[in-house]
């Protein structure tokens, strides 16, 4: 262990092995090491015995739940959108040639106090009960100009400069209820609050071609896709792909200290003894906990299920995405749904999670509204989690720690964080104009 390398990654999170995967293709000579013996860190998939272990302790998982190893129980479950960035990065160091994916079956929204598709086409908003017969006519109108817009031909843009106006004037233009402009911002361009509305439009104009997009790209019921048997095997396709390029992994190494010179600036990582010396550090925020700060707390719920959830057309695999406003809450809820058609469950059960940012210390309560959604449970697990961000200033240390994981139940926010940081280590931005006919393999 006592080389030197360019960057060493502490932890095997998804973050931190994409990150890792992208550096070792880059040429960069990196050193990854994690404490645990497993990958994923907190991301990491369970089997049934191993989450009976982290939630029951020495208690036994029931037998009529099926055989442990056919669970793949993802600790930190979001679907990928489609056309989206970690897809486009997936493509772009051909981690796909170690995964496959199937499309996911539904994507809802909670409004006026029921479940309903969420509907992003001119012709599926003539068709949603969302909306009465002349709010559709207004959103089919808005759906038509935000699938027409091209930033480039200001031809599209209807007189409008979207860098400058907000997406509460847009919105205006087409004269759309709130509980529309509730399920277009949330559910469809996937904005976490209400601040969107106060920005320029460009972005949720873009989010929603996005969305647009990767449903037309698998013509089926949503726009995410997600891999068979789970996650977990994310952090292990990006090792894998930084061990094919030269990166150097080490798991079950205690302590990993981090090791600064007299000017603060990174010099190693000292493990059993040992020294490896590097210019740079990337790790979550558990190996540099006096770098970071907590930025709050999500409160989860995780069910084992014989059945899809109910009001979302048997969908094996499903979204549902609960406004705030909707609760009168700050925070949006996320209920995510995946079964044994993904192959993270035996036939005939369905792992279902409720998460939020958490507003009181009181778990139970708080989700109730998204474990309502759920109908009859076989078991439940309720867990609550600290998330930090880093205060340093990576210029000067040269340490580059991710933000722990929100309570969203998609990646966007995710490979945002990981692009950034991509950026602030490289000092050039990641190229994904990738030719995305080469995902074809990726696509079931």
């Amino acid at each position: 262990m006592d080389e030197e390398y360019e960057v060493i990654v502490l932890g095997t999170g998804l973050k931190e092995c994409i990150l890792s995967g992208l550096l070792s293709v880059d040429g960069v000579k990196v050193l990854h090491m994690d404490r645990n013996d497993y990958y994923g860190g907190e991301s990491t998939s369970l089997n049934l015995n191993q989450l009976w272990k982290k939630f029951r302790g020495e208690e036994k998982a029931p037998e009529h739940l099926g055989a442990s190893r056919d669970y793949n129980v993802d600790m930190m479950p979001k679907f990928m959108m489609g056309n989206g960035k970690l897809v486009r990065t997936l493509i772009h160091t051909d981690v796909t040639k170690y995964l496959s994916f199937k499309a996911v079956d539904g994507s809802y929204v909670f409004v006026k106090g029921k479940v309903q598709k969420v509907p992003v086409t001119p012709m599926e908003a003539l068709k949603s009960p969302l909306m009465g017969i002349f709010e559709k006519r207004r959103a089919g109108k808005f759906f038509s100009y935000v699938q027409d817009y091209d930033e480039k031909d200001p031809k599209t843009h209807n007189g409008m400069d979207l860098t400058k106006v907000t997406t509460k004037e847009l919105i205006a233009k087409f004269g759309l209820d709130d509980n529309t402009i509730d399920f277009i911002g949330h559910a469809v361009a996937l904005h976490t609050n209400d601040q969107h509305l106060n920005q320029p439009a460009l972005d949720t104009v873009m989010r929603m071609k996005l969305y647009a997009e990767s449903l037309a790209r698998f013509q089926g019921t949503s726009p995410y896709i997600y891999p068979l048997y789970g996650l977990g095997e994310l952090p292990q396709a990006f090792a894998r792909l930084s061990a094919v390029y030269g990166g150097t992994y080490m798991l079950n190494k205690p302590e990993c200290k981090v090791e600064f010179d007299e000017e603060g600036k990174v010099i190693g990582v000292t493990s059993e003894g040992e020294t490896a010396k590097c210019k740079k550090i990337v790790c979550d925020p558990s190996y540099l906990p006096n770098k970071v700060r907590k930025i709050g707390t999500v409160a989860r719920a995780i069910a084992i299920m014989s059945h899809p959830i109910p009001n979302t057309n048997d969908s094996h695999s499903v979204q549902v995405i609960i406004p705030q406003k909707q609760l009168a809450r700050k925070s949006d809820m996320y209920v995510f749904c995946c079964s044994y058609s993904h192959n993270v469950a035996p036939k005939g059960k369905f792992i279902a999670f409720v998460s939020t940012d958490a507003e009181t210390g009181n778990p139970q309560t708080e989700l109730k509204a998204g474990i309502d959604l759920l109908g009859p449970v076989d078991e439940i697990f309720f867990d609550m989690y600290d998330r930090y961000e880093p205060v340093n200033e990576p210029g000067l240390d040269n340490c580059f720690i991710s933000t722990s994981y929100d309570a969203t139940t998609h990646f966007e926010t995710t490979v945002a964080d990981v692009l950034n940081m991509y950026t602030l280590i490289t000092g050039k931005e990641l190229d994904l104009s990738v030719d995305l006919s080469a995902a074809s393999a990726a696509e079931e």
